[in-house]
């Protein structure tokens, strides 16, 4: 049998692919998974741990091949494909990628000491592909943690306008016009 802080994870990110931060309650949680609401408290002191525990494991599930991603390939490639990635997540579940982004919460990641160290899951490959790529000359010299927010910005608020119903396209329009945001950033950085 599954152990029970497995179950209440599972149940609360069932709940939050499905319906949002906003829906995940303890006592929803508990009955999803099949406990009382006490043993959810056994387990998780409150709503906001269970989110942190709940989101950290997808996230980290998400994310764990985008580190690797085409290290050996040019940088036009392996942004190409660290974006197609960030856009599976976000367009794919997009209850987990609101909540991560756009909700104010309490162990929300931080800029700059958060992105600088590797904190963020996504930025992460994306500022050691900046990195390789001004070494290689690929990118000229600049400060490698803002030139990863300017390329990862835009896209950010597209995706902030296209949640928000302000960009009426179909998906693949909308991811085309994603990368040619991204090829015009990066135009300007070369």
């Amino acid at each position: 049998m599954t152990p029970t802080p497995a179950r209440l994870t599972a149940a609360a990110l069932a709940i939050l692919l499905a319906e949002g931060a906003q829906a995940v309650t303890m006592r929803r949680v508990a009955a999803d998974a099949g406990v009382t609401t006490m043993a959810t408290y056994r387990h998780f002191p409150n709503r906001e741990a269970l989110l942190h525990k709940t989101v950290d494991e997808a996230v980290a599930e998400i994310t764990s091949g985008w580190a690797t991603v085409e290290t050996d390939g040019d940088f036009v490639t392996r942004t190409e494909q660290l974006l197609n990635l960030f856009l599976d997540f976000a367009l794919g579940k997009r209850n987990l990628y609101t909540y991560l982004v756009a909700e104010r919460r309490p162990d929300a990641r931080q800029f700059p000491d958060d992105f600088r160290t590797g904190g963020s899951p996504a930025f992460a490959p994306v500022l050691d592909a900046v990195a390789q790529a001004m070494r290689d000359g690929a990118l000229r010299q600049d400060d490698v943690l803002e030139v990863t927010l300017a390329i990862t910005s835009p896209v950010v608020g597209l995706l902030q306008q296209y949640h928000g119903g302000r960009i009426d396209l179909p998906e693949p329009e909308f991811r085309a016009l994603c990368g040619r945001t991204v090829e015009r950033v990066l135009n300007g950085l070369r």
